[in-house]
């Protein structure tokens, strides 16, 4: 039996029609764009995001740095949040590969409001780096899966045309964004210039995550996807399993929401400090005495819950399609037993 894995909703197995369909998935070589299942994962990717085309790549960060590097040129200005997953988790991937300068934005309300954008963009002097891009996450992780509304995120980006900027969303998460708010990816995907959609999140798939946009742009992101060492072959037995979750996991995206929100009431009604935000989905954040969280995975872990700290006295829990409720309510009574056991 396995544990109950909460740390992340990338720790997912393939089920067993998952796996049926990769080993069945009809392949070519996707470098020289012979790969019919690689096609079939890009057009439904470019539909469900309301955009032209589609390109598949192995993981959310080298779709977030090879959309970039298709955006800016070096020695161009990006603005993104501070607590951004690009700035924070990516390796410095902007900076190393594409001499792209991150701005650092307050986005503490899951959001860079449009004043943040306006703050950045400066006269056109030779002192400053020129600002060409405004990045955007949603779900925002590091604030606690919050899911923005397209029309929160609207206001901003209508800023960002105002002075000029292209527009790229970091929607790891926006299935999760859209169920939350019983919208379509498109509502998200029509407003900004190009969005990274991963596979391995929340849908379940083993690996994989998509760069849509225009036909222009996502030719360009061939281009750049070849120069980081990002070329497939025969990858219609990964894309496979993409093409099984939009499929058959979408659906019960709500479901990991709903398991997530029994797993918050149940720590918070047992004492612990759970964080809350205006709009949750997959994620619950809580926080406990620093000297607890040293030494609460590792004994929870001997119990068979698995998580992370993202910080001193936070942890993170992540639920998904191999969580039940059943154990999501499991972990909490543990995770209970354990920190007021301390």
């Amino acid at each position: 039996m396995f544990p109950i894995d909460l740390k992340s909703d990338t720790v997912t197995r393939p089920s067993q029609g998952m796996r049926k369909a990769m080993a069945e998935a009809e392949v070519g070589d996707d470098v020289y764009h012979e790969d019919p299942t690689v096609h079939r994962l890009e057009e439904k990717g470019a539909s469900l995001t309301g955009k032209e085309a589609a390109l598949y790549l192995t993981s959310g960060t080298m779709g977030n740095i090879v959309a970039l590097l298709t955006h800016c040129c070096r020695g161009d200005a990006a603005i993104v949040g501070a607590d951004s997953h690009i700035l924070n988790y990516e390796g410095g991937g902007l900076a190393a590969l594409g001499g792209i300068l991150p701005l650092a934005a307050d986005d503490s309300s899951g959001i860079i409001p449009p004043e943040e954008v306006v703050r950045f963009c400066r006269p056109s002097n030779v002192h400053f780096a020129p600002v060409t891009l405004l990045c955007m996450e949603n779900t925002h992780n590091r604030c606690g899966g919050l899911a923005l509304s397209p029309e929160e995120m609207e206001e901003t980006v209508d800023q960002a045309r105002k002075c000029g900027l292209l527009v790229h969303l970091d929607g790891a998460r926006v299935f999760n964004a859209a169920a939350a708010w019983d919208v379509g990816v498109d509502a998200y995907g029509t407003l900004v210039d190009s969005v990274q959609i991963c596979l391995s999140k929340g849908l379940g798939a083993p690996v994989g995550s998509l760069l849509c946009g225009t036909r222009e742009f996502v030719e360009r992101a061939r281009f750049w996807r070849k120069k980081v060492g990002g070329g497939l072959r025969q990858a219609g037995i990964i894309a496979a399993a993409g093409l099984y979750a939009f499929e058959h996991n979408l659906p019960r995206l709500k479901e990991d929401h709903e398991n997530a929100a029994l797993l918050g009431s149940l720590l918070a009604e047992g004492g612990i400090e759970v964080e809350r935000n205006a709009k949750p989905t997959n994620m619950v954040y809580f926080r406990i005495p620093v000297s607890v969280s040293e030494t609460l995975p590792r004994r929870c872990a001997a119990r068979g819950v698995l998580f992370n700290a993202a910080g001193p006295g936070r942890i993170r829990l992540v639920t998904h399609l191999d969580v039940s409720r059943e154990q999501a309510a499991a972990a909490a009574r543990i995770i209970l037993e354990e920190v007021f056991s301390s």
